[in-house]
């Protein structure tokens, strides 16, 4: 408020105004400070095409294979935290106050099967391409007759050679236009 106080002033649209005068003509015009939302436009040239692709592998699933989101997330942070647990009474799980923290955070390497909703992952220490494509190899052991759709953003592991390589012998390959991950 003090800020907005300092502009109407300086802008010389009053000579003085106190803060409490700005709250109160600011909550009689049901006015409140929200957050807003940015979005950012795709220069992506394909973009068009690309986006109806992976919609039409949303709404329409082919009958041939299965249609998979997969993402990295991360760094995880894990410890141990307090909660509670079923467990035998008068018996409590104790944690100690200090903790052998490994080394260095995880990251999750994850994939959605839309056919059924679950969710497949692995942590692992670093997510680069090498840990990337072990997740993909696992995930065509896991369906090894099937043809896999994958719909995959831009994050640079995913675009590695021998990445692009192996998406292409899958012939499944959605990529997200560049900007617009929100449709993996």
């Amino acid at each position: 408020m003090a800020k907005l106080r300092d502009y109407l002033i300086e802008a010389g649209y009053v000579t003085t105004i106190s803060v409490e005068t700005v709250r109160r003509i600011l909550h009689e015009r049901e006015v409140s400070w929200q957050a807003t939302k940015t979005w950012k436009a795709s220069t992506d040239p394909d973009f068009t095409s690309k986006m109806r692709r992976i919609l039409e592998l949303y709404d329409h699933p082919p009958a041939n294979g299965r249609v998979i989101c997969a993402d990295e997330f991360g760094p995880l942070n894990l410890q141990p935290r307090p909660g509670r647990a079923w467990r035998p009474q008068g018996q409590p799980v104790r944690l100690r106050a200090t903790y052998t923290r490994d080394p260095g955070v995880r990251h999750m390497i994850a994939a959605l099967d839309l056919a059924t909703g679950k969710l497949h992952y692995r942590i692992r220490d670093r997510k680069r391409w090498r840990e990337f494509l072990a997740f993909l190899k696992s995930l065509r052991r896991r369906w090894p007759d099937q043809r896999l759709y994958l719909i995959l953003d831009n994050f640079s592991p995913h675009k590695h050679p021998e990445v692009r390589a192996l998406v292409r012998r899958q012939r499944g390959g959605a990529g997200v236009p560049t900007d617009l991950s929100i449709l993996g």
